[in-house]
C-alpha cells in the first residue's frame, strides 16, 4: 500500500510539474493525485471508519487553510477593484529596477511577520500588477516576494503557519524566536537581493490604465483600501485573544469589509455597484488555483495518515546524528511536500523533555521549514498562491529563482548556527 500511495504522489507531482507539456491543468492532476492516494489507502484498510475519520480530520485542517486563502484573495480583490492599489503605487515613483525591487522585497519581508507570507504575497503580486507591464519582469519580482514572503513570516510567531504550530505547541515562545531568528531570516533575503542586485539592469514600465474600469471617488479608494488593510492586520490579533484558528477572523473580516462597502454604494444604481461588489470580487478570485491547493494538500494528508512522513522523519534522525543537518535536511524536505504535516510529525517524535522550549532544534526547524519551502514554487503556501495567481511555470521558477533561494537559506542557516554558537 505505502508504496502505491508514493508511486501515485510521485506520478502526480511529475504531471503538476510539466503540466505546459501534457497540456492538463495542475488542478486536476492534483486533485485526482489526492482522491487515488485516499482511495488505495481506504482499499487497503480494514478498517474503513478509522480511514474517514482520517480523512475528515485533515479535511478540516485543509479546508481552514482554503477558506482563509479565498477570504484573502476576495479582500485583495475587492480592495483592487476600488483602485485602492494606486495609493500604494503613487507613492513609488522609481521606475528603477534595482531600486523596485529593493521596495518591494523589504516590504514584504516586514508585512509578512504582521499578516502573514501567505496574506502578504497576494497583496503585493496584486500589486505588482500595477507597477510592471512587462510579465517577464513581473514573475522575476513575484520569484523574490515568494522568498522575502516567506523569511519574513519565519521569524514571527504569527508570520508563518509552521512557526506558530511551534508556538502554539509550547516548543518556542514569542519574543524569544523573534530575537532569534530575525537576523537569520533578514539576510535569507538580503543576500538574494545583493545577488540580484548586480544583475538586474533598467527600468519597469507600468501598465496602462483600464479605460474600461469604474473609477471610483478618493474617499471610496481610501477608505475601502485602509479598511481591507485593517481587517487582514486584525487577523492575527483576533487569533490570539480569541485563540480560535485564523480563517476565523479572516472571514469575520471579509463579513466586515462586505459590510462597509454595502452602506457604502447603497445609493447607487445596480449597474454601478456591481463592479464594486464583493459577488463580483468572489467571480474573480482565481478558483482553479483554491483547487491546485486542496489536491497538494489531500496528498500530504494521506502520506501523513499512512505514517509516511513520519518514517522519513525517524530515518533522517537515525542515519543523521547531527540536530543542524537533519534539520536542515528537513527544511529543504519542506520544498518537495508541505511544511505543516512535515513540522507536525516532527511535534509528535521529540518530546518537550528531550528538546525543551526554545531549545536550538526548535528554534531552527522554524527557521528552515519556514524558508525552505522558497526552493520550489510548490513549497510553499506563499509560492502556490503566486503560482495560481501569475500562472508562474514550474520550471521557469526552478531556473530562475531557485537558486535565489538557496542561496538565502543557506546564509541564514548560517547566521543562525554562528549566532547560536556565539551566544552559547
Amino acid at each position: 500500500m505505502a508504496v502505491s500511495i508514493i508511486l501515485i504522489f510521485i506520478i502526480g507531482y511529475l504531471a503538476i510539474t510539466i503540466e505546459h507539456n501534457i497540456h492538463i491543468n495542475k488542478a486536476a492532476s492534483a486533485l485526482a493525485t489526492g482522491v487515488l492516494c485516499w482511495t488505495v489507502y481506504i482499499v487497503n484498510q480494514s478498517d474503513a471508519h478509522l480511514v474517514n475519520h482520517q480523512l475528515m480530520e485533515h479535511f478540516g485542517e485543509i479546508s481552514s487553510i482554503l477558506f482563509f486563502l479565498l477570504g484573502a484573495m476576495t479582500i485583495v480583490e475587492l480592495m483592487d477593484a476600488h483602485d485602492g492599489f494606486q495609493i500604494i503605487t503613487e507613492k513609488i515613483k522609481t521606475q528603477k529596477a534595482f531600486y523596485l525591487i529593493w521596495i518591494i522585497s523589504i516590504i514584504t519581508f516586514f508585512l509578512s511577520a504582521f499578516l502573514d507570507n501567505l496574506t502578504t504575497t497576494i497583496v503585493m503580486v496584486s500589486l505588482l500588477r500595477k507597477l510592471i507591464a512587462d510579465r517577464e519582469q513581473r514573475l522575476f519580482f513575484a520569484g523574490m516576494t515568494v522568498i522575502a514572503a516567506n523569511a519574513g513570516g519565519a521569524w514571527s510567531p504569527i508570520g508563518d503557519v509552521t512557526t506558530t504550530m511551534l508556538w502554539i505547541g509550547g516548543q518556542i515562545t514569542a519574543l524569544n524566536i523573534v530575537l532569534k531568528l530575525f537576523l537569520p531570516s533578514l539576510f535569507c533575503v538580503l543576500l538574494p537581493l545583493v545577488v540580484v542586485s548586480m544583475r538586474i539592469k533598467g527600468s519597469v514600465e507600468a501598465p496602462p490604465a483600464d479605460e474600461q474600469r469604474l473609477t471610483t471617488t478618493n474617499f471610496e479608494r481610501n477608505f475601502v483600501f485602509w479598511s481591507g488593510l485593517g481587517v487582514l492586520l486584525f487577523v492575527p490579533f483576533f487569533k490570539t485573544i480569541t485563540h480560535l484558528p485564523p480563517f476565523m477572523g479572516m472571514l469575520l473580516g471579509l463579513s466586515i469589509l462586505w459590510t462597509i462597502t454595502e452602506l457604502l454604494h447603497k445609493g447607487k444604481n445596480t449597474e454601478d455597484k456591481h463592479f464594486l461588489s464583493v459577488v463580483y470580487a468572489l467571480r474573480k478570485t482565481d478558483t482553479p488555483s483554491i483547487l491546485f491547493f486542496l489536491g497538494i494538500l489531500l496528498c500530504i494528508a494521506a502520506l501523513q495518515a499512512t505514517g509516511q512522513l513520519t518514517h522519513l522523519a525517524q530515518w533522517l534522525t537515525n542515519t543523521i546524528a547531527n540536530d543542524t543537518i537533519v534539520v536542515m535536511c528537513i527544511g529543504l524536505l519542506s520544498a518537495i511536500v508541505d511544511n505543516v504535516p512535515l513540522v507536525a510529525a516532527a511535534q509528535g517524535m521529540y518530546s518537550l523533555k528531550q528538546y525543551p522550549t526554545d531549545h536550538f532544534f526548535w528554534e531552527f526547524l522554524a527557521y528552515a521549514t519556514g524558508t525552505g519551502g522558497s526552493a520550489l514554487i510548490i513549497g510553499s503556501a506563499a509560492g502556490v498562491a503566486a503560482m495560481g495567481m501569475e500562472k508562474i511555470d514550474f520550471f521557469w521558477y526552478l531556473k530562475k529563482i531557485t537558486w535565489l533561494a538557496l542561496i538565502g537559506y543557506f546564509a541564514g542557516a548560517t547566521i543562525y548556527v554562528f549566532q547560536y554558537n556565539l551566544n552559547n
